[in-house]
């Protein structure tokens, strides 16, 4: 169970909107987020989390609002949840405004247009 799975296209993203996928028996919610390099070059960074909000016990997340904390080499890209409006960090699954919870984090790959998510999370919940 360990192979990438095949979600989506990267042209069905929208940028700054989520969407929900399946990946093996998991409710996962993606985000396309458009950043800048270094060079000033518009770049795009999909996230995967998982969908579930922790605080609401609902799959709602890929519904949240797309945001940002900080600035410059600081600044870390965010989804609020729309049910309780917790503040997760997308790279790390951190919840910003309560640390005893966070989400669950995949790795994505794109390859020829189609994106990859893990079906293994790097970052699982805290365990209570």
């Amino acid at each position: 169970m360990s192979e990438w799975v095949g979600v989506c296209t990267k042209g069905q993203l929208i940028s700054e909107r989520g969407v929900a996928v399946l990946v093996h028996d998991q409710q996962v919610a993606l985000f396309k987020v458009t950043g800048t390099e270094l060079g000033g070059e518009p770049v795009d960074f999909v996230y995967a989390v998982g969908h579930r909000d922790p605080f609401a016990d609902a799959n709602v997340i890929a519904r949240g609002i797309v945001g940002s904390v900080g600035s410059g080499a600081e600044q870390r890209d965010t989804v609020a949840s729309p049910m309780y409006k917790h503040v997760f960090d997308l790279a790390t699954g951190e919840c910003l405004t309560d640390p005893s919870e966070r989400l669950p984090v995949y790795r994505t790959w794109i390859a020829g247009g189609v994106v990859y998510v893990h079906p293994v999370p790097l970052a699982s919940p805290l365990v209570a």
